[in-house]
């Protein structure tokens, strides 16, 4: 009597992954003229917002736009599901970072979209790692007066799931995202960015104030040069303020910009590229500090220029 072969056995049923709550707040650590537009956008996209930011004057612009105001980056970290950063220099990145590690909520995501060396980056990431946050490096191309219509290009590295799930986040404040890979990534293409706004700012001052000895009105020449093969995001962007010294609405600090040519330059050096057409925009800059210009618009090289051959 044969026996009967033995019934394989199931295998047990896979339980479903555990779903993500879905993003709906967001805490802005900086809330300058990048972060409050970011900001404003994202609270317009139905994103409940609160803020954080060490100047007193630019929390009551954010509180005027709508936003809750918190005490500390650590305030941020107790109810943000994820946390912005947009920030003016490596001290506040470190400090925010040791700030919200303290807290160790652990879903919390950082998205990280200030200008700043890598090796910074990765120390702040190091920091919040240690307690099982994940951060990202996400710079971010567009000036303010871009960020105010999110006319902004994400450039994010790291986690390719976080950057999945940030998805909806990013698409409230940016026009597209570009998932570049490994932590860094995104700055070294917001290097490359900014090495290119540095000529085409400066190349857009020289043509416009041509132009004008010439007769012809900068929102003329904008108008028109911008709908031909020497049109550039610059010339749009930064070419109106160059009329009437409207780089006294400042899009972006020439003294914040600094910080920027200083990690192009370095970049440059380290990678031992020759960049003569950048190399020729530093004095300018420069000059621009000179002449007083640290807390108006870049197009303020407009008036350098001016200057030089007046």
């Amino acid at each position: 009597m044969s026996t009967p072969a033995p019934k394989p056995r199931t295998a047990p049923k896979a339980r479903p992954a555990k779903q993500k709550a879905p993003i709906e707040r967001v805490g802005m650590l900086g809330v300058g003229i990048m972060g409050l537009a970011m900001a404003v956008n994202l609270m317009k996209a139905g994103f409940q917002v609160t803020g954080y930011d060490p100047d007193p004057k630019a929390m009551k612009r954010f509180k005027a736009a709508g936003g809750t105001a918190r005490k500390s980056a650590a305030d941020l970290a107790g109810d943000a599901q994820v946390i912005i950063s947009s920030l003016p220099g490596p001290e506040a990145l470190h400090d925010g970072a040791q700030q919200i590690a303290a807290v160790g909520q652990r879903d919390l995501l950082v998205v990280e979209t200030s200008t700043l060396d890598i090796a910074d980056k990765t120390a702040a990431r190091d920091t919040l790692k240690a307690q099982g946050i994940v951060m990202l490096d996400c710079p971010l191309s567009g000036t303010g007066a871009q960020a105010v219509h999110k006319d902004l290009t994400v450039y994010a590295s790291g986690p390719k799931a976080a950057i999945k799930q940030l998805a909806p986040v990013f698409e409230g404040f940016s026009k597209s995202t570009f998932d570049l890979g490994a932590f860094g990534k995104g700055m070294k293409m917001k290097l490359m960015a900014n090495l290119l706004v540095a000529i085409h700012n400066v190349s857009t001052a020289e043509a416009l104030l041509l132009g004008q000895r010439w007769g012809i009105r900068p929102q003329d020449a904008v108008k028109v040069l911008s709908d031909g093969a020497g049109g550039s995001r610059m010339l749009q962007v930064r070419g109106p303020l160059m009329e009437g010294e409207g780089w006294h609405t400042a899009t972006m600090k020439v003294g914040i910009w600094q910080k920027d040519m200083k990690l192009i330059a370095a970049a440059l050096a380290d990678a031992q590229v020759p960049a003569p057409l950048f190399a020729a925009t530093v004095p300018v800059y420069n000059a621009a500090m000179a002449l007083g210009h640290a807390e108006h618009d870049t197009a303020a090289v407009f008036d350098v220029l001016s200057r030089m051959s007046s």
